[in-house]
């Protein structure tokens, strides 16, 4: 009896938390459809969403605020009870339609009159397999270059000393910005090249690309990546190694009024855009330059990234759940929630920074109307400079098996990292986990 009422409790736990699995009652047009992978976190998700409740009610979709997880995903199909939406990196969406867990939106496009000219053609390719497209695009990461200028400053340099594509110069650069204390621990770091998650920049600045156009061949032993990981794994050795940095950039107040630029912990890195809000709300007087991460010939690149939503091929509200992700990734949506930012800075005397989204009419609108940077002009300059750093961008290519990929070239910097395998025989390793898995996806 005691484990009938503990079953029970756990069910009614996990349908008010939005998570997989549906209420038994849910029918129709009253549907309450369940997600995974998205949460109400800011002002931003909340206004969208109350919008794209608006559209399919009485159905309404139910938050539940957990991180996709992948196992649990496929246990929820493989159990015949999925979430009704899915949100997640757009880089791993091909996995799972590879595996026929996602529904093709070719007839949601079709019944809902979506406009697909609207999304940003790089975040489309991302989520077009075979030329079907599997989700709608949310935010447009970009990787710009983020310098702290005090504390360039600080070692007699400018912000323009700072030049990922000079690598012997930024190597100096560095090491002079990084600072130990009187036990010999960091208090600043110099410069974090910020592997192993941004190596895909690192390789398309030596001209690499790590997954050929088609999505179906690893490229990850060509000299030149190797190169790159090298040169990236000794910045850290130059600043005392990955051990000391990561636990030194683990004990950051990454989003507080203690983040490691106010606290003069970091000096430059490459980052996405979205620290720059982080920043214009938590410490708004920062001095900072921002700059589009060059290549090593000076030319800026632009590696984005972001996620999707999806709709799972066992969801049974396939209509709502269509509905609801056209609007939550509509211009006027976008712009809404924009918006509600906007004001909300406003009435805090803070700056409203934008957001970058798939959806290039919203951005337009956005950068065109709402954000007023006039007497902020660091700021200013550094939305400009992102935007600026858009017209060079790239993704990496849709494949079958993103997820295996890109756990593959992740593990393999993992081993540089800690010691167990060099460079070249880490990445010869990755190649060859990838393209099996590659190889598999596609049936070979």
């Amino acid at each position: 009896m005691r484990f009938g009422v503990l079953a029970a409790v756990l069910v009614l736990v996990l349908a008010g938390c939005g998570g997989v699995g549906r209420r038994a009652n849910d029918s129709g047009d009253t549907a309450v459809l369940t997600t995974m992978g998205f949460g109400l976190a800011d002002e931003v998700a909340k206004t969208r969403v109350e919008r794209a409740n608006q559209v399919i009610a009485p159905a309404r979709v139910q938050v539940g605020g957990s991180a996709f997880n992948a196992q649990q995903f496929l246990s929820a199909v493989a159990s015949g009870t999925p979430p009704d939406l899915i949100y997640l990196d757009r880089q791993l969406l091909g996995s799972y339609a590879a595996r026929r867990t996602l529904e093709p939106l070719r007839g949601c496009v079709e019944k809902q009159g979506i406009n697909l000219d609207q999304y940003r053609k790089a975040a489309l390719a991302e989520i077009t397999q075979d030329g079907v497209l599997y989700g709608l695009p949310e935010f447009y990461n970009n990787r710009i270059l983020m310098i702290n200028d005090a504390a360039v400053h600080s070692a007699g340099l400018r912000p323009r000393d700072v030049n990922p594509s000079d690598r012997a110069a930024l190597a100096q650069v560095a090491r002079a910005l990084t600072r130990h204390g009187p036990g010999g621990g960091l208090t600043r770091i110099g410069f974090d090249p910020k592997i192993p998650e941004f190596l895909p920049l690192w390789a398309r600045a030596n001209g690499v690309r790590m997954l050929s156009d088609d999505g179906k061949a690893a490229q990850l032993t060509d000299p030149a990546l190797v190169a790159a990981l090298d040169y990236a794994v000794s910045l850290l050795d130059a600043q005392g190694g990955w051990g000391a940095v990561k636990a030194f950039r683990d004990s950051f107040d990454f989003f507080g009024e203690q983040n490691p630029f106010s606290k003069d912990q970091l000096a430059a890195f490459p980052m996405e855009d979205w620290y720059l809000n982080v920043l214009a709300n938590v410490a708004p007087g920062t001095a900072l330059t921002v700059a589009p991460f060059p290549d090593q010939q000076g030319r800026p690149i632009d590696w984005v990234t972001g996620s999707a939503w999806a709709i799972p091929a066992g969801s049974k509200h396939k209509d709502q759940a269509c509905a609801f992700i056209k609007t939550m990734s509509d211009a006027d949506t976008w712009v809404a929630a924009a918006r509600a930012r906007a004001d909300k800075r406003k009435a805090e005397g803070k700056a409203f920074t934008g957001i970058y989204t798939g959806n290039e009419i919203a951005d337009r609108k956005i950068f065109g109307e709402l954000v007023q940077l006039g007497d902020r002009p660091a700021l200013d300059a550094a939305v400009r400079a992102t935007l600026e750093a858009q017209k060079s961008a790239f993704a990496m290519p849709s494949s079958k098996a993103g997820a295996e990929f890109k756990t593959a070239w992740q593990d393999a910097v993992n081993r540089v990292l800690s010691g167990k395998q060099k460079s070249a025989d880490a990445l010869a390793q990755a190649q060859r986990e990838a393209q099996q898995a590659l190889d598999r996806a596609a049936g070979r």
